[in-house]
This record gives structure tokens, C-alpha cells and sequence, in this order.
């Protein structure tokens, strides 16, 4: 969920509409030729895009899916923004990939009180960004959670994807 290609690509088409197969080397020219089939690839896995054969030239378009992850990254990068996280000058996507990152350390505030790991990591989180930084996070953690329970496939299709393996294969190129 949180490779760069991926969410480029998802912001990408989000925020100005469908991509031509076409344009997709200028489109992403920050992008190697394999970090773009790999975000392809991926988006095609968690059933985030899908090409419009009808179009012509053919697109890649969101899916009622890809909408609801483009306005989880959206919801990500707005609160790193605000909370300067990681830090004042970051980009959209290391803010979104940063926040997903963060997430993945952080407990369900809703978990058993007595769970001293959860407790002990959100206590952490408190100190390290202030309690009203790790508060607002809830927002965040709410909508990835959301965006999963809607999209099961997907959170089926994370879990097989080794993060090591997706990392490696994004910077190999």
C-alpha cells in the first residue's frame, strides 16, 4: 500500500482524471520503466484500477476502490501536513508513505486496555509526536481501516506481498 509508484499512480489519476496507456512514460517520468509496471501490477492485485478497453486510446481508470484509497492517502498526507510529519518540506508521497508506515506500529485505540504492547506503543507515539498529534492520527487509522473492511481482496492481496520483496523490487530498477 505504501510504494511510491503506487501512490503516485493513484494520486496521479485521483487528481487529474483517466491516464493514457499511451502517456504513462511522460505522465510518470519520475518513474523507472519497472517501478511503473510494478505499480501497475500492484494496482491491478488490489483491484484499484482497472484499463478502459472502450476509450480510445485505451485509460486506466480508478475503480470504486482506487477512489476510496486515493481519499485514504489524501486523509494521510493532510495529516502529515499538518503535523509536520516527518518532517515540514515533505512531499505528498513520503508523507502518505511515511503516515502508512506509522500506521502499521500503531494500536487500535479500541484495543484491551490491558494489552501492555498497545499500550506501550501508543504511549511511545504520544512522546514522540505530542498527544494531540497521535489523537488527530486516529483520523488516519480510521479510514485505512475502513477502506480494508470495504475491500477485503485487498488486505487478502497486502498480506501475500512480502513489504522487503515490494521495497527491493521498486529501488532494483
Amino acid at each position: 500500500m505504501s510504494l511510491p509508484g503506487l501512490i503516485r499512480l493513484i494520486s496521479e489519476i485521483d487528481d487529474n482524471g483517466p491516464v493514457s496507456r499511451g502517456s504513462l512514460g511522460v505522465t510518470f517520468d519520475d518513474l523507472t520503466r519497472h517501478q511503473l509496471r510494478h505499480a501497475l501490477d500492484t494496482a491491478r492485485d488490489f483491484g484499484v484500477i482497472y484499463a478502459d478497453e472502450e476509450a480510445q486510446p485505451a485509460r486506466y481508470r480508478l475503480t470504486r476502490s482506487g477512489e476510496g484509497l486515493a481519499e485514504v492517502y489524501d486523509t494521510a498526507a493532510r495529516w502529515a501536513r499538518t503535523h509536520q510529519y516527518p518532517n515540514s518540506s515533505s512531499d505528498f508521497v513520503t508523507r502518505v508513505q511515511s503516515t502508512l508506515q506509522l500506521l502499521a506500529r500503531v494500536p487500535d485505540t479500541h484495543q484491551d486496555p490491558k494489552d501492555d504492547d498497545a499500550r506501550d506503543r501508543l504511549e511511545a507515539l504520544n512522546a514522540v509526536l505530542g498527544p494531540d498529534a497521535a489523537r488527530a492520527l486516529e483520523v488516519s487509522r480510521v479510514a485505512l481501516a475502513t477502506w480494508f473492511q470495504e475491500h477485503p481482496q485487498a488486505l487478502r492481496t497486502a498480506e501475500t506481498c512480502s513489504p522487503h520483496a515490494a521495497d527491493k523490487s521498486e529501488h532494483a530498477a
